[in-house]
């Protein structure tokens, strides 16, 4: 992005906005680079971190200051407080992820004719949040609350793929189910969900049972603290079974509008 002085400016904002709002944009271009930084910093650091001069950020910082959402060290450098993640617990993440993603799965299953469903990973488990049906009479259906392996599901891969594989490998190695795999078989399962990792989704067919298929996708970007998967799950048939580039773009594209509605991306406008 680029500001009226021809200065390049990175960006958070999902779209363009219809109405620009300069204080607000200072402030949240702020928080955010504070909150990726973790890090103390000048006042002069800050701005040169969010493309700004020095004299246009004094007023925000001081604003941000006294609502408590910045202090200063001893140093006189900024930092974050707590005050986001107090603002953050009065809600539960996974409701308004809930919330948001009801209605674009009803659509997607409206769409494809297939039943979608939304799992999380928790405790070392995926477990489903929540299911949209296929509208006719013959479907595969999953049950809410349910809990299934991380490396024998769509989901599980999906959702290992989007760890760094610092944080992956430290799971996987403290996964029983993991360990017990032979070395080939190690092997094999990393180089596939480096693959997944790459390409951003995943195709299981006949994996679980003859004629099954699923297609899956990130919900979330891999810094996301709240990260799900969109799964597809349907029947090829004996004839002229479902496209799975046509069903794996649909799902990536109802996966990245939950993603955008929600807020737990980070998309720069070109």
């Amino acid at each position: 992005m680029t500001d009226s002085s021809g200065n390049d400016r990175k960006t958070s904002r999902l779209t363009t906005p219809r109405y620009v709002v300069p204080a607000l944009d200072k402030g949240l271009e702020i928080l955010e680079m504070l909150s990726d930084t973790a890090v103390s910093m000048s006042q002069a650091d800050i701005a040169r971190a969010v493309g700004r001069n020095v004299s246009e950020i004094f007023r925000t910082l001081s604003a941000l200051e006294a609502r408590g959402y910045i202090r200063r060290t001893q140093a006189g450098q900024y930092r974050l407080t707590l005050k986001l993640f107090e603002l953050s617990r009065t809600h539960s993440p996974y409701e308004e992820l809930l919330r948001v993603a009801q209605p674009v799965m009803h659509e997607l299953s409206e769409t494809l004719g297939e039943t979608c469903h939304l799992t999380t990973m928790r405790d070392g488990e995926i477990v489903v949040l929540a299911q949209s049906e296929a509208p006719r009479a013959v479907r595969l259906s999953v049950e809410i609350g349910s809990r299934h392996s991380p490396l024998r599901t769509t989901s599980g891969r999906i959702l290992l793929a989007a760890m760094d594989e610092d944080t992956r490998m430290a799971f996987l190695h403290g996964y029983t189910e993991f360990a017990s795999l032979a070395a080939t078989e190690k092997a094999v399962f990393l180089a596939r969900v480096e693959t997944i990792s790459k390409r951003g989704f995943e195709i299981a067919d006949g994996e679980r049972f003859v004629g099954g298929l699923d297609v899956g996708v990130l919900v979330g970007t891999p810094r996301s603290v709240i990260k799900a998967a969109l799964i597809v799950a349907t029947l090829k048939g004996a004839q002229n079974g479902p496209d799975p580039e046509r069903l794996c773009a649909a799902v990536m594209k109802a996966a990245l509008r939950i993603t955008q509605i929600a807020g737990i991306s980070q998309v720069d406008n070109p």
